[in-house]
């Protein structure tokens, strides 16, 4: 019977197959151990390595690889830097553009499983093993629990167990007796191939760009330590007397090599040790090598050196900021290559056993991190009011997205302005009271009464304003030319001093106001 779950290359997929992993059947794989084959390494050897990679025996390079890593302080600090920056970013799992109500539903269903899945953050760090080496794999062991498909492990498998076919397409195979090895089966393998460079991937991986620099700091590190041995330590020369026999010299010798290394022993009377100076020796050159090893080593792996090391008589601080940025650039390509692998290899798998990818690969959910920077708040706070005044328009969802602020989901709870209490009756006119008595004194607080009550309800200076201007009510009906020669004439007259009195007055109340909202800041 053909199944109809279909992998990402919809072909249907043999569900038997998923019952136990592929590498149990070749039980050779885990019996084997490294070979070591930075043990000796020369010119020679290591080109010897790299060209048998080239040429399909992969297995001494991957083991070469393993041995750098291990050994070479620096490039296991700089490497571990670039590959937790990918692993300690948030993650989700999104649905595919323009989604219906169903896929965004089934990319929150997927969210909860992915989370399931055990020892994930470590199951991306050993994704991130491809950076450096070409490729990373993880065999996916299934099992189903309350009928649902989860992984039950992501285990690790080393890239010497694989072997690389070339065909129209190179492929990453198990390596078994077979000549060509066996193919890798779906939806049981996690299978990231990382484009640190392009080409074939026994060649894209970082470690090769890293060979040589690794080579000429281990010979740089061995001359320096033989340099130490032979002028770091005085010469120490023992005299013993003519008639000294075998014996007796014999134990001079073996004092000296004791004072050399244990800085004590002893010696036959009438028999001396002198200590001479060291012959002068500069081990600044190889220090200036190795400086040079490492310092390629991170600009191969970081894209810059001033993340790890700090030039002497430079501004460090901006130039490390600048090569920083570059560092960020390298993290969010790593990200986007290990999240396109993820989706294919993992999401889609759990998707299609669990029904939750009915369109097939195209329209899967994806994973995604999240690599975005968050913007300063300040800056946009300031700046968004003032683009809107002058009529950019500018939409929310931007805005949002751009402080890494996410939109409310149905009747969340959200922030508002703060909003004041109305005040008490009465409450402000105690204040200006107040107020107005320590200001003036004596203060006439009953005559301050009528004046907010003539203010309250406006009626004085409606009186005030209706006789000032009652005969230019009356000219109301007279033609625009005869109006203004009749103002003209009327103004010098007007009396406008109840008027003055009233806005006089209004001016102190306003003074009063002003001095009682001070006095609360």
């Amino acid at each position: 019977m053909v199944s109809r779950i279909l992998g990402p290359d919809g072909q249907p997929i043999a569900l038997a197959t998923l019952q136990e992993p592929q590498t149990s059947k070749v039980g050779q794989l885990h019996r084997e151990f490294a070979s070591h084959p930075s043990r000796g390494l020369n010119p020679t050897r290591l080109s010897a390595i790299l060209l048998a990679a080239e040429h399909g025996d992969i297995t001494a390079q991957y083991e070469l690889f393993e041995d750098m890593e291990e050994r070479d302080a620096h490039i296991y600090a700089e490497m571990s830097k670039r590959r937790r920056a990918v692993v300690g970013l948030p993650w989700d799992i999104v649905p595919p553009s323009n989604p219906s109500a169903r896929e965004r539903e089934n990319a929150k269903l997927l969210h909860e499983l992915v989370q399931e899945v055990p020892d994930l953050e470590e199951s991306l760090f050993d994704l991130t093993d491809a950076i450096g080496k070409g490729f990373s794999n993880l065999e996916i062991d299934w099992h189903r629990i309350n009928g649902v498909w989860l992984p039950k492990s992501l285990s690790y498998r080393p890239q010497s167990w694989f072997r690389l076919y070339r065909g129209f397409r190179q492929e990453i195979r198990l390596r078994d007796a077979s000549a060509d090895g066996d193919p890798l089966r779906p939806l049981g393998w996690v299978t990231h191939t990382h484009k640190a460079k392009s080409g074939y991937v026994e060649r894209s991986g970082l470690f090769r760009a890293l060979v040589w620099p690794y080579l000429f700091k281990i010979y740089a590190v061995g001359d320096l330590a033989e340099f130490l041995e032979i002028y770091g330590i005085p010469m120490r020369v023992g005299k013993y007397p003519p008639s000294a026999n075998e014996k007796e010299k014999v134990t001079l010798l073996r004092a000296i090599t004791s004072v050399g290394h244990d800085s004590a022993g002893i010696i036959p009377e009438g028999m001396l040790i002198d200590f001479h100076d060291a012959a002068q020796g500069d081990p600044k050159a190889f220090e200036l090598m190795m400086d040079w090893c490492e310092r390629s080593e991170s600009k191969v792996i970081l894209g810059a050196t001033l993340t790890s090391q700090a030039d002497r008589g430079s501004n460090t601080n901006a130039l490390g900021n600048v090569h920083n940025d570059v560092r960020k650039d390298l993290r969010d390509s790593d990200a986007k290559q290990i999240a396109s692998t993820l989706t294919r290899d993992l999401v889609f798998a759990i998707a299609a056993l669990n029904g939750l990818a009915p369109d097939g690969m195209r329209r899967c959910p994806r994973f995604a991190f999240d690599v975005s920077e968050m913007e300063d708040l300040t800056t946009y706070a300031e700046a968004l009011p003032k683009l809107v005044q002058i009529g950019m328009r500018i939409p929310r969802n931007w805005a949002q997205e751009q402080l890494g602020i996410p939109e409310p989901e149905g009747a969340e709870d959200v922030l508002g302005a703060a909003v004041s209490p109305p005040p008490e009756p009465g409450a402000a006119r105690a204040m200006l009271k107040a107020t107005a008595a320590n200001l003036f004194v004596p203060a006439d607080l009953s005559a301050l009464d009528r004046l907010l009550d003539q203010i309250e309800s406006g009626s004085e200076l409606q009186a005030q304003a209706k006789q000032t201007l009652a005969a230019l009510i009356d000219l109301a009906d007279q033609s625009p030319t005869q109006l203004a020669e009749q103002l003209a004439a009327l103004y010098p007259a007007l009396d406008d001093s109840g008027l003055q009195d009233a806005l006089d007055r209004l001016l102190f109340v306003a003074q009063v106001q002003g001095a009682t909202h001070a006095r609360q800041r």
